[in-house]
């Protein structure tokens, strides 16, 4: 083995390597038009045994908790960059398909085995279980920095967000009824819902203990803030699970209640769980590429199995969910197709196939080989052609403007001020004025904007334009009145074009 040869050193030197090699594929993945995840998976099959042959892993139990813990990671890291302004409107519909659409994905898919293949109907049942969620950490990436509508990254989202119990429920229920076949299947129900009530409750309670308690405490050091936010995510998990409940809907609840909380040193807290959910991402698909084995994987009834499978769940299973989940409310055919598309299979199938190698179930390998590879069809084939399809669909939107540039605010804890990011737009009533004609609260300035990703250095005659990235330096005490004339600002400028369409009505 790769470190009882070589030791620490080269432990350490192998980690570099890997954290490497997914910085540079993460770079390259989207001008490749290849998902970052399967990139991710090949450098462990490049660096495991049936590669170059560096490292053998083979252990589910490890590979599991390194799983659990990315998921906790990158869900909190989605839900704290998650506005709760636009998720509000898709709740309804997140909910259902994060529920139902789960439940519905996870019969038709594990009927079609059935019916397929020599397993059991219970086995059969495990696999649709294990495949019927989408994934956070690929939705998430996939669509960042895309400019799908707002209304179709908000549905997508928060139900990638949100239906990871209802997989976990589901594959652990299907476990127990395969080991303890006197467990009643109308005894799991009520657990379920037991289950997603802890995880609301836990979630939006420390949440919101979270949020107050990053604001009321002095540390030492800026960078200690960050730190602190994980340990509440990490908190929140392990809390919610040992009281019984989902874990991670109790942390991506939290998450979303942190990130939509007024904080100090958001930018800090919010790039930082940003590069710590890359690190996570790329650890965790490199762990499970180490743990499969090309030549189990890549074998013709796997291959044959697996495409067969992944026709039924993409082009079937979900499409039927989608439609079913989404009866009755407002999304039209062309959406609902977007949607069904748009649903990919990433960690959780794969972390979750691992649940069945541990608990020593009868052909629960070949399961594994069969989910490992449904979900890189999924993440090829739909991952690499979301902008494709959602252009040809006419669900593109603005394009997002992301700045690639940052401004930090050096803190030692001592003080009270912070930077505020605020982007204008066309209805921004600011837009076209002068610095020198803008009212900002006492003590707030701006320090810099950022137009077209150059900088400029603002001074009384500089003229605002629709687009403009603000820095505003304020002191804490004056955030919330800054933060209010902004959202007046707004309001008014609204008020005034609806004054302007009317008169030009009545003219």
């Amino acid at each position: 083995m790769f470190f009882e040869a070589f030791g620490t050193d080269s432990f350490l030197l192998l980690t570099a390597l890997l954290l490497f090699s997914g910085v540079f594929v993460a770079k390259f993945s989207s001008r490749w038009g290849i998902p970052a995840l399967i990139l991710f998976i090949l450098i462990g099959m490049l660096f495991g045994s049936e590669g170059l042959g560096i490292v053998y892993f083979n252990d589910a139990s490890t590979a599991q908790l390194i799983g659990v813990f990315a998921l906790v990671i990158i869900l909190f890291e989605g839900g704290l960059h998650t506005k709760w302004a636009t998720v509000k409107s898709v709740a309804l519909p997140s909910l259902s398909l994060a529920t139902l659409g789960v439940l519905l994905t996870s019969m038709i898919a594990g009927f079609s085995v059935y019916f397929l293949f020599e397993l059991s109907l219970l086995e059969s049942l495990l696999f649709g279980a294990i495949v019927g969620s989408t994934d956070a950490a690929a939705v998430f990436a996939a669509l960042k920095e895309r400019n799908i509508k707002a209304k179709m990254g908000a549905t997508l989202e928060a139900e990638s967000g949100t239906n990871d119990p209802m997989a976990v429920f589901l594959t652990l229920s299907f476990i127990e009824l395969i080991t303890s076949p006197d467990t009643s299947l109308w005894m799991l129900i009520p657990r379920f819902f037991f289950q997603m009530g802890l995880g609301l409750v836990f979630g939006f309670v420390l949440g919101k203990l979270a949020s107050v308690s990053i604001n009321k405490i002095k540390l030492d050091s800026s960078a200690l803030y960050p730190i602190f936010s994980v340990a509440f995510a990490l908190a929140t998990y392990s809390i919610t699970a040992f009281s019984g409940g989902s874990g991670f809907l109790g942390v991506y609840v939290a998450a979303l209640v942190i990130g939509n909380s007024e904080l100090t040193y958001r930018y800090s807290i919010f790039q930082f769980n940003e590069g710590f959910a890359w690190m996570a991402q790329i650890l965790m698909f490199v762990i499970l590429g180490l743990f499969v084995f090309p030549s189990e994987l890549f074998t013709a009834p796997i291959m044959i199995n697996g495409l067969l499978l992944s026709a039924v769940l993409i082009l079937i299973a979900r499409p039927a969910a989608v439609f079913l989940s989404l009866l009755g409310m407002n999304y039209s055919n062309k959406e609902k197709l977007f949607i069904s598309w748009a649903g990919l299979r990433g960690a959780v199938p794969i972390v979750l196939a691992t649940f069945p190698i541990v608990e020593g179930l009868e052909n629960s390998q070949s399961l594994f080989n069969l989910v490992f590879f449904v979900v890189l069809t999924s993440a090829l084939v739909q991952g690499s052609t979301i902008s494709y399809v959602a252009k040809k669909m006419t669900l593109v939107g603005p394009k997002k403007d992301v700045p690639h540039h940052s401004i930090e605010l050096i803190s030692m804890g001592k003080a009270k001020a912070e930077m505020i990011q605020y982007q204008t737009n066309a209805e921004s009533a600011v837009v076209g004025k002068k610095l020198h004609e803008v009212s900002f609260p006492n003590r707030a300035n701006i320090s810099a904007i950022i137009r077209d990703n150059e900088v400029i250095t603002p001074y009384g005659e500089t003229e605002i334009h629709a687009g403009d990235f603000l820095y505003i330096l304020v002191e804490e005490k004056y955030k919330a009145q800054l933060k209010r004339t902004l959202e007046e600002r707004v309001k008014k400028s609204k008020e005034k074009q609806k004054e302007k369409q009317k008169q030009d009505a009545v003219n």
